[in-house]
């Protein structure tokens, strides 16, 4: 190899070992490995920069604005909610029901929209309506994202990934993908899919209990209001001076004072006479609190209102692009910052025990949050969690202008399908649409936006550039080659589809298929055949990511609401995977 190609292979290896150990955030990442390559002249500074001339990442921020506007007047949330059945009573559901029921709307509108928003918006809603029929919520929640994973490759505009495929195919020369091109390799992989999921998840996937779920059983059980004695000993005394901030186990969740709710409750909130508090947490720490100096057990604790009138309870999953991975909720002052209180912090679907403020946070921590209604606003934009949702209350929906949205997502699939407009300009022009009929607001469109993706898709077309202008590319897919040789061609794909698939688990997906394009390319040129169809099963694959929570968006987002632990999705995930490699490898020869 060339010494552009061992710095390349270093870089690529380093990128790697950082995203799956989760050292910094995936954009920080990737740019930081484009831009290193750049100073050591492995690739220009085109190249390097040749991800933010591309249509992709465009694309991609257009569709985000569409797909939230959508979000925003329930146009997803109708069709799913009345085929569960919510808001009425449904006779004896069954899980394997429910997903045949569910599955194939999800599957549907996925292909046509960011498969991200959806199972923001839909997951909260299926975990409501199982709990109020007695239905594991854990045993459906996997199920939908998968089920988002899956519609979302059937189409050009449905993931990401099929969006940066497209990219790069135009930016090598190639006509790039249309709306359904991918459709008939994709379709087969999407049933055979759907199948084993339908068929597995009642088996496979445990009774979960969910964040909220425990904090509720726990709360219900240890909850105690005590009173502040007039002139007793902590009256004046601030909440940490008098001992009642750091106590293990044991949380304030507010301060009600006459008819006044102070939620969260600061460290230096200074407590009066007839202060009633409320605390939360193991049975022993809670009892001893009424024999504390200056605090009488309140006649009223029983009934005691964990949250007041104007608050409410809201689970936040963090994101791979959270500023918050690696600091803990005092370091980074979570409570000033977002005006919010974290009662409980799940991990694995086990709630942690320490002391909330000083633990460490990771992607995939599932934060019970005590807050106004405005906390979703103050952290939606950031990528500070990859979902809030609020427990006991749906998002509130503009369902005023749902036809019109309707309207403008069914042109911008029209003009696209047609090749009146290419992908781009669809999405742009519905965009901009719904900025000018006023369904989105100029600000709400920006937050619409997930920056952190985009910077990851423009800055990977910087290192996949890398790894093919290094000779990279090239010494692997004769490597892939030679090692599937006795295997002829069915073993070269299959090989490379295998590859790809355990990137995207690894890596983000999107990063997966800049780096694994060039590979295709040049196995194509090595094996004499059209390199659109093996580009095509790469796009696909690239989105495959079942086996654990962090490999795709979807999966973080359930993690924590259906209190699933890591290899919950192994369970699943493995025979999925399995299922769709080896539909796509069929679909694919036969594209061949």
């Amino acid at each position: 190899m060339s010494v552009d190609a061992w710095i390349t292979a270093a870089a690529v290896a380093v990128v790697l070992f950082a995203l799956v150990r989760e050292l910094a955030p995936p954009p920080f990442v990737i740019l930081g490995a484009v831009v290193a390559l750049l100073l050591l002249d492995v690739i220009t500074t085109e190249q390097a920069l040749a991800g933010f001339s591309n249509p992709a990442p465009m694309t991609v921020a257009a569709l985000y604005i569409v797909a939230r506007a959508v979000q925003r007047t329930g146009g997803v949330t109708a069709a799913v909610d009345g085929l569960l059945g919510r808001g009425q009573p449904v006779d004896n559901p069954t899980i394997r029901g429910t997903l045949l029921r569910l599955l194939p709307p999800v599957m549907a509108t996925s292909a046509i929209m960011n498969n991200t928003p959806i199972v923001a918006v839909l997951a909260p809603n299926v975990a409501s309506w199982a709990e109020q029929r007695g239905l594991p919520s854990s045993k459906l929640l996997i199920p939908l994202s998968y089920g988002a994973i899956l519609g979302g490759v059937l189409t050009a505009v449905g993931t990401s990934t099929t969006l940066v495929v497209s990219g790069l195919m135009e930016q090598q020369g190639m006509a790039p993908l249309g709306l359904l091109e991918p459709f008939g390799m994709a379709l087969p992989v999407a049933l055979v899919g759907a199948l084993v999921v339908g068929l597995l998840a009642t088996r496979v996937l445990p009774d979960r209990r969910a964040a909220h779920q425990s904090f509720a059983s726990g709360a219900k059980a240890f909850t105690l209001t005590v009173t502040v004695e007039p002139g007793g000993a902590i009256d004046g005394s601030s909440v940490a001076k008098a001992g009642l901030r750091a106590l293990r186990g044991v949380y304030c969740v507010q301060v009600r004072r006459g008819q006044r709710v102070i939620a969260p409750v600061a460290p230096d909130l200074e407590l009066r006479g007839q202060d009633e508090l409320s605390f939360v947490g193991d049975v022993h720490q809670v009892v001893d609190l009424q024999h504390r100096r200056g605090l009488r057990l309140s006649e009223a604790h029983h009934a005691a209102r964990v949250g007041g009138d104007t608050r409410q309870f809201f689970e936040a999953v963090i994101g791979p692009s959270s500023p918050l991975v690696g600091s803990t909720l005092k370091q980074v002052g979570f409570r000033a910052r977002y005006d919010a209180a974290v009662v409980a912090i799940h991990r694995a679907g086990e709630p942690i025990g320490d002391k909330l403020g000083e633990v460490p946070l990771r992607i995939g921590d599932t934060l019970l949050c005590l807050a106004g209604p405005g906390f979703p606003s103050r952290v939606q934009h950031g990528g500070v969690f990859a979902l809030v949702a609020a427990i006991g209350a749906d998002a509130p929906l503009d369902r005023r202008r749902t036809r019109l949205v309707a309207v403008i997502v069914a042109a911008m699939l029209l003009l696209a399908g047609t090749g009146v407009l290419t992908i781009l300009e669809a999405s742009l022009a519905a965009a901009l649409g719904l900025v000018a009929t006023k369904v989105m607001t100029p600000t709400q469109a920006r937050l619409a936006v997930d920056v952190p993706v985009i910077l990851v898709i423009a800055g990977a077309f910087g290192l996949g550039a890398a790894v093919e202008s290094s000779g990279l590319a090239g010494v692997i897919a004769d490597a892939m080659a030679r090692a599937s040789a006795p295997f002829g061609l069915v073993g070269a794909v299959v090989g490379l589809l295998l590859l790809v698939v355990v990137l995207t688990e690894l890596i983000t997906n999107n990063a997966a298929a800049v780096l694994a394009f060039p590979v295709a390319q040049a196995l194509a040129v090595a094996e004499g055949i059209d390199p659109r169809p093996v580009l095509i099963a790469v796009a696909i694959a690239s989105s495959l990511s079942f086996v654990t929570p962090l490999g795709y968006q979807t999966n973080l987002m359930v993690y924590g609401l259906g209190g699933y632990r890591f290899s919950d999705f192994g369970r699943i995930g493995v025979p999925v995977s399995a299922a769709c490699v080896l539909a796509l490898s069929v679909s694919a020869m036969i594209g061949l």
